[in-house]
């Protein structure tokens, strides 16, 4: 059984690889290791291993984490991320405690955030989640949308407006995951011409990471194969 610290060595050097053989710099894409539903120690461990960039899906298991490691003093250099659904009653929590947000779809979210963001904090980074797949079960704005929602967005006084994010219906041809990272690449080129600004596209996961990087992925969530399986009781 590897550890953590082999798991991320791994991962890192599959990201290089994959970076290299596009023409990329490994440096331009970015690990964030999702530890939703996983303990303290095992966060500690990838720490230890050099990790700083994690990504909680749950709002009060995320802030709890948060919490943890600044009342340890051991948040220094941590990046947190956001990555699931927002609920408007939840806005608060996740203004006060994390760094980044990957999944706004809709400007009430990014206003209640905005007004919520502590003075003493450093804007909240934000990318904007589009339903690539037009899944209904899936959040996240659509293509026709999107250039709307991030004029509004811009204008926010305590947001920056990063760039985009998405899940994309699973495919398990490499033809048809490159399309649908595809798209979302093209997009953010598209907004790029009104808000040079953005400039990360948080996309591709453990089955899908290679053609997410080939498209461009500057932020690949990795769970599972860092941390091993959930257990979501």
């Amino acid at each position: 059984m590897t550890s953590i610290k082999q798991n991320i060595e791994q991962i890192t050097h599959q990201i290089g690889l994959s970076a290299e053989k596009c023409g990329r710099c490994p440096d331009s894409v970015q690990l964030l290791a999702v530890s939703k539903t996983k303990p303290i120690v095992a966060i500690q461990e990838a720490i230890d291993a050099g990790q700083r960039h994690f990504g909680e899906n749950y709002v009060q298991e995320g802030v709890e984490k948060v919490q943890h490691f600044q009342q340890q003093n051991r948040e220094k250099g941590l990046n947190w991320h956001f990555i699931g659904p927002i609920q408007s009653n939840k806005t608060r929590l996740v203004a006060e405690h994390f760094d980044w947000v990957h999944s706004v779809d809709r400007l009430k979210i990014a206003q209640r955030l905005s007004d919520q963001r502590p003075s003493d904090k450093a804007p909240l980074q934000v990318l904007l989640q589009v339903n690539t797949s037009g899944e209904s079960s899936k959040s996240g704005t659509d293509f026709d949308t999107v250039a709307e929602l991030a004029n509004a967005i811009a204008a926010l006084p305590n947001l920056t407006l990063r760039g985009l994010m998405s899940i994309p219906e699973r495919a398990d041809d490499y033809a048809s995951q490159l399309h649908a990272f595809q798209s979302l690449a093209d997009a953010l080129a598209k907004l790029q011409v009104t808000h040079p600004e953005m400039d990360t596209l948080s996309m591709g996961m453990s089955g899908d990471m290679t053609a997410a990087i080939e498209a461009g992925s500057t932020i690949v969530r990795i769970g599972t194969a860092i941390f091993g399986e959930r257990d979501y009781r």
